[in-house]
């Protein structure tokens, strides 16, 4: 049975958030989480995409959040598990786990 890949993505900026003095980038949590998820449930397909929230965004859903995220009505890191957001500042790892699961996920 051919399980759907499930979408994450991980809204940031090169700069750290303001509130979020002493947690990792929003590319060091990007690579981080990508590298935990594969850990944790290797034959699982995934994909992870980072969206910088200062570039130009083409999808208007996405760009919609990146907005979102830039009003302060968000704090990033943002991660987004199928367009439900599973966290947003200093992420950690098990609401990412279980909302995986919640898809499916089978941990190794």
């Amino acid at each position: 049975m051919e399980k759907n890949k499930v979408k994450i993505e991980i809204y940031g900026a090169d700069i750290i958030c303001a509130s979020c003095v002493n947690a990792p980038s929003s590319k060091d949590t990007y690579e981080w989480l990508q590298a935990a998820i594969g850990r944790k449930y290797p034959d699982q397909p995934f994909e992870i995409e980072y969206i910088d929230i200062e570039s130009d965004i083409e999808d208007p859903k996405k760009k919609g959040i990146a907005e979102q995220v830039l009003n302060d009505e968000y704090f990033y890191p943002l991660v987004i598990i199928e367009d439900e957001v599973i966290g947003e500042g200093y992420i950690q790892l098990k609401p990412v786990f279980n909302e995986l699961e919640k898809h499916g996920f089978i941990p190794a």
